[in-house]
């Protein structure tokens, strides 16, 4: 049975991330497949990571049963907003946290490689932007995407990771947002 992981990295209960997460869930439900959420609003924890990788903090319990969950998932979902070209402080203190040496990747002794320790893992990213998908793209260089995608995830060992845009959300009405809403239960209903 596939093992779904939704970590949603909005700090705002009221964001239509909350949403979309919810209606994802609701289609992977729908399949029988094992599906949990968290939402990092709800977590308790230290976002800083202090001391870099020179002395990791103690990891606090929210922290440590997240750490479990991602081992435990076969598919990672990532939803958050696009603030300043990339995620919010929230979820790139969790990546901090918790995307640790020893957990997520291994550098290796006397060389420039490392061992990624999140393979045979698959992500999405669920990204609500207010910029259009296209001057993102042109001017921004989707850099949040890549950050997220490459320096991240695929860093870590997780593909194939792909990507899913809702924008422009300030511009959008309830018509579209219905639509989308629609297209995180479908996603959710492939399980992808």
């Amino acid at each position: 049975m596939k093992k779904i992981l939704i970590i949603n990295g909005h700090p705002d209960k009221e964001s239509f991330c909350f949403a979309l997460a919810e209606s994802y869930k609701k289609g992977a439900d729908a399949t029988g497949a094992s599906c949990s959420l968290i939402n990092l609003a709800d977590l308790d924890f230290n976002p800083i990571l202090s001391s870099g990788y020179k002395k990791i903090s103690v990891l606090e319990p929210d922290l440590l049963e997240a750490q479990k969950a991602i081992s435990e998932a076969n598919h990672l979902v990532f939803i958050y907003p696009n603030w300043w070209s990339t995620c919010p402080a929230l979820l790139k203190g969790f990546f901090d946290r918790t995307f640790l040496p020893g957990f997520a990747f291994k550098y290796r002794q006397d060389s420039p490689f490392w061992d990624k320790l999140l393979k045979g893992k698959s992500a999405r990213l669920m990204v609500t932007m207010d910029t259009p998908k296209w001057y993102y793209w042109l001017v921004n260089k989707n850099a949040g995407h890549n950050a997220i995608k490459i320096g991240v995830l695929e860093f870590c060992g997780i593909k194939p990771v792909k990507i899913s845009v809702f924008a422009p959300i300030k511009s959008s009405d309830d018509s579209k947002r219905k639509k989308w809403l629609g297209e995180a239960e479908s996603l959710g209903q492939a399980m992808q």
